[in-house]
């Protein structure tokens, strides 16, 4: 038996909880899935599993393999790269995730430039709005916006990252444009599900507001309230990476423009120090480099 070959069928039925998906995902067949996990089963001697006609669950024992397993694998993809870095190239995948609003309107285009130095490198990017448990995931590199990122994490500031309120022409010149931050209670506001919904935090110099809004539409991701901002759907706390374009273009006006929203940062993330391949730390280096300057200013 391809004891890491088992390690990896196991690791992502465990990720998965679905055997069917990990044969498409490995492009295995069904039968070679269940094999694998039986005979690391059988090599163990405990079971790993509990199947049910529904889910799939970890045993305290497959808890603990899952744990070593995935330690296996990176050291694997590690001693890889490593053997083949006396020629400069990058090989292997690396695995990075970010919010779908900092991926789409800057990670997608970062990551291709960056292939480009290294087309023998392969990396998957999890544009995903949850918080991924990055050794569970096996995640190399997180990209998260935040005021006070995890302290588990080891974190390089990439940018600043500045919000600010935005509504369309059309919007402000039917429903008239906010002069002083209480004005916000009386207009429609696209707000997130999962951060400050219904109040609203402003500053201009030592004053301070925070505004009670009223959220007519809220979703979990930037992008979509964009799009119901450009769509004059109401105002929008958006931030500049993805506003800027639309603001030059005219497409939308600042919103309380004296008022400033509190500001948090762009940071990479990192399980550990010690462990970093040397794809990650070149990508972490190229990030810094490409974020030195703040692109979308």
């Amino acid at each position: 038996m391809d004891r890491l070959t088992a390690m990896q069928v196991f690791v992502e039925v465990a990720q998965s909880g679905s055997f069917s998906a990990t044969a498409d995902k490995l492009d295995m067949s069904r039968a070679m899935v269940t094999r694998y996990v039986g005979e690391l089963e059988q090599w163990l001697g405990a079971r790993l599993l509990q199947r049910t006609t529904r889910s799939v669950t970890l045993t305290d024992a497959g808890e603990n393999c899952l744990r070593r397993s995935q330690q296996m694998l990176a050291l694997m993809e590690n001693v890889e790269e490593e053997t083949h870095s006396h020629d400069g190239a990058l090989r292997g995948q690396l695995r990075i995730t970010c919010s779908m609003s900092f991926a789409y309107a800057q990670m997608a285009a970062a990551v291709a430039v960056f292939l480009k130095q290294y087309p023998q490198l392969k990396i998957d990017l999890n544009a995903s709005e949850g918080a991924l448990n990055l050794v569970e995931a096996r995640i190399d590199l997180a990209i998260r916006i935040s005021a006070e990122p995890d302290p588990t994490l080891i974190g390089r500031v990439l940018a600043p990252c500045t919000s600010v309120l935005v509504a369309s022409p059309d919007y402000l010149r039917a429903q008239g444009t906010p002069q002083l931050p209480v004005d916000l209670a009386a207009h429609r506001c696209l707000s997130y599900a999962n951060f400050g919904k219904s109040v609203w935090k402003l500053q201009r110099g030592d004053a301070h507001a925070e505004v009670s809004v009223g959220s007519h539409f809220s979703a979990n991701e930037a992008t979509a309230l964009l799009q119901a901002a450009l769509a004059g759907g109401g105002v929008a706390l958006q931030p500049t990476y993805l506003a800027n374009p639309h603001l030059r273009d005219g497409r939308l006006n600042v919103v309380l423009p004296d008022w400033k929203l509190p500001d948090m940062a762009i940071y990479a993330l990192y399980p550990s120090r010690k462990l970093l391949s040397p794809a990650v730390r070149t990508f972490l280096d190229f990030l810094v480099e490409r974020f030195a300057k703040v692109p979308w200013n």
